[in-house]
């Protein structure tokens, strides 16, 4: 993983960490496609709730921030929650 890749990741994390109550159960696993970036994002069932917020308006502002991030190296990047 690059190091842009990494940075990247590493704000998703700080970001998802901060929000729920089991920081530890938090598992990202970054897909590298070339041009994206995707990041497959797994915690505790009771912490999901948490990271979507109320109508997705949190994982929202989490993948803008993450495309944002990606963006300045020209990357697509992806933010899914898969469990």
């Amino acid at each position: 993983m690059s190091h842009s890749a990494a940075d990247t990741e590493g704000l998703v994390r700080h970001l998802i960490e901060s929000l729920v109550d089991s920081p530890e159960t938090v598992r990202i696993t970054a897909i590298d496609g070339g041009d994206t970036l995707r990041f497959e994002v797994e915690l505790d069932s009771e912490d999901v709730g948490k990271v979507i917020g109320r109508g997705g308006r949190i994982i929202k502002a989490i993948r803008t921030l993450a495309r944002a991030a990606g963006s300045s190296q020209g990357r697509h990047v992806e933010v899914d929650i898969v469990g």
